[in-house]
């Protein structure tokens, strides 16, 4: 089912704006490791020519292709290439760019402790917050998840993911 999904929207990303279908960036992954991350592009080309910024609700950098994609997580669906490749799991915690790992961690004590385990397309901070969470909620979220990880949980995850793939709910 993805790789439809993939292709469709990527035709309708590819007809709404210029630039490449696909984006990657750096993300910290476990133990540190710096890997690129693949997602559909759903803002405007050069979304970030001054530098690296959190998106926010009614973001003007979005676009309309991009804005259907996020709320319906369709853009993460290249991320399976990451599981595949060992950088990511399909659950744990989401991976942050090295800047903002590093200022996170200046802010918050043991932020660094989320990459004790490899980062997820979904995660408990996800499913219980998503894009509104400050980064000591996601930093306290993602740390319950690691210190009760068994399959109970990975399950309610999975079930809570497609609540929110189904509603929308949680997207910006």
């Amino acid at each position: 089912i993805g790789i439809p999904l993939i292709i469709i929207f990527g035709v309708a990303i590819a007809l709404e704006s210029k630039g490449g279908v696909f984006y990657s960036q750096e993300r910290v992954g476990k133990d540190g490791k710096i890997f690129k991350i693949y997602k559909l592009r759903s803002m405007v080309c050069n979304a970030e020519e001054n530098g690296a910024q959190w998106a926010i609700n009614n973001d003007p950098r979005i676009t309309k292709v991009g804005g259907f994609i996020r709320k319906k997580r369709i853009d993460e669906i290249p991320q399976l290439f990451n599981v595949i490749k060992g950088e990511m799991s399909i659950i744990g915690p989401r991976p942050e760019r090295p800047t903002f790992t590093e200022e996170f961690n200046k802010e918050i004590s043991g932020f660094i402790n989320r990459l004790q385990i490899k980062p997820g397309i979904t995660g408990w901070a996800q499913v219980n917050g998503g894009y509104e969470i400050t980064p000591i909620e996601k930093w306290e979220l993602d740390m319950y998840y690691i210190e009760n990880k068994s399959i109970k949980l990975d399950l309610l995850i999975i079930f809570k993911t497609i609540e929110i793939v189904l509603t929308g709910v949680g997207a910006r």
